[in-house]
């Protein structure tokens, strides 16, 4: 796996506390994919099953048919998916021709079954998450 795949990983919040070692075997878990412009990656509404990093290329968010944002190499889409499968808050479309690595949640849960530790870094992760969502909408 590149190295530049590693760091990608390392900027995804979920991610952040993982040592290098876990994200590798992250990464070994993940396919990279290349869509035209104009694939749809995510359909907001949809059940999540995967979440994607973008290597290469760039795409639009959208959210209730309003743009919102857009994404280019080293953003994450979904990544909460890997923990809940909860419905996807957003529509993602590719501008340009896009490569990413698409890390499923079946194969998710097998990474974290075989690193110890991991389940507890991930959880920790997302508590601080919680707390920052938190601070920003109550002070």
């Amino acid at each position: 796996m590149a190295p530049k795949h590693l760091e990608h990983l390392a900027e995804i919040p979920l991610f952040s506390a993982l040592s290098k070692r876990d994200l590798g075997r992250i990464a070994k878990a993940s396919n990279e994919i290349t869509v035209a412009p104009g694939h749809v990656l995510v359909d907001q509404g949809d059940a999540g099953r995967e979440a994607f990093l973008i290597v290469d290329g760039t795409a639009t968010v959208k959210r209730n048919g309003r743009k919102v944002g857009t994404l280019k190499a080293g953003d994450s889409i979904g990544e909460l998916a890997l923990l809940d499968h909860g419905p996807r808050t957003a529509t993602v479309t590719a501008d340009t021709e896009l490569t990413a690595l698409v890390l499923s949640a079946r194969e998710f849960a097998g990474v974290i079954e075989e690193v110890p530790g991991l389940a507890q870094k991930l959880l920790g992760q997302l508590a601080a998450r919680v707390r920052e969502l938190d601070r920003q909408i109550y002070g």
